[in-house]
């Protein structure tokens, strides 16, 4: 999706995803690519309101991306921040 905003910018990281998802939406004549697409940004944002939320993150993220060691951990809690983000953003 978008990479983080004190990465790239928040409007410069989420080009082209919201350029997929809306010719994806033009494509198939459907809101959802664009639902989908609003929904993953409220979800980053949600995140990324919080510094504490979004710093607990990155050390499973990084643990998932080397690739050094059991990730079953790290995976999990990534989908417990995700899942109190997503409650946060609405679903």
């Amino acid at each position: 999706m978008c990479r983080r905003a004190e990465q790239t910018g928040v409007t410069h990281g989420c080009r082209a995803p919201l350029f997929e998802a809306t010719t994806n939406a033009q494509q198939t004549q459907s809101l959802a690519p664009l639902r989908a697409f609003v929904h993953s940004w409220a979800v980053l944002v949600a995140i990324e309101r919080h510094p504490e939320r979004a710093a607990h993150l990155r050390e499973p993220e990084r643990i998932v991306d080397m690739a050094e060691q059991d990730p079953t951990a790290a995976i999990q809690e990534i989908q417990q921040i995700r899942k109190a983000a997503e409650a946060e953003a609405g679903r």
